[in-house]
């Protein structure tokens, strides 16, 4: 699937960022889940976290549409979200974030068949009693 002009220019953007080695880390790895720690973390990007990072929750929200922190954009412009984040043993798991499909329905999801009932007793549709040929 090809990337829009928006997605493209947060790519560059995270690959700018404080970030940076954080984004090309993720970018790296080949698993669809990554448990990891703060200190991990800290060793990848070269520097210490803020204090923010470990005292509330919200600096490890994931965001969308590249409003937001430059951390949040470094995992999810490299396609990654978190899915748990642990502030007392300061770990958490980063996931792979799964693309949204839109699911069609079937022609029969659509246009439900209905039954028209049984047909009338008596009732014909013979070619006969349609055009009266033979009388």
């Amino acid at each position: 699937m090809a990337m829009n002009h928006r997605e493209q220019e947060y790519r560059r953007m995270a690959a700018r960022s404080k970030y940076q080695r954080l984004y090309t880390h993720l970018c790296g790895l080949a698993a669809r889940e990554w448990r990891t720690t703060f200190s991990e973390i800290e060793s990848i990007i070269g520097f210490e976290l803020p204090a923010s990072a470990r005292l509330h929750r919200p600096w490890w929200s994931n965001q969308t549409g590249g409003n937001g922190h430059s951390q949040a954009l470094s995992w999810s412009a490299s396609g990654w979200e978190t899915a748990e984040v642990n502030m007392d043993t300061e770990t958490l798991l980063l996931r792979r974030k799964t693309t949204k499909t839109v699911r069609r329905p079937s022609l029969d999801e659509a246009w439900p068949v209905h039954s028209a009932g049984a047909w009338p007793e008596g009732l014909s549709l013979s070619r006969e009693d349609i055009y009266e040929e033979g009388t």
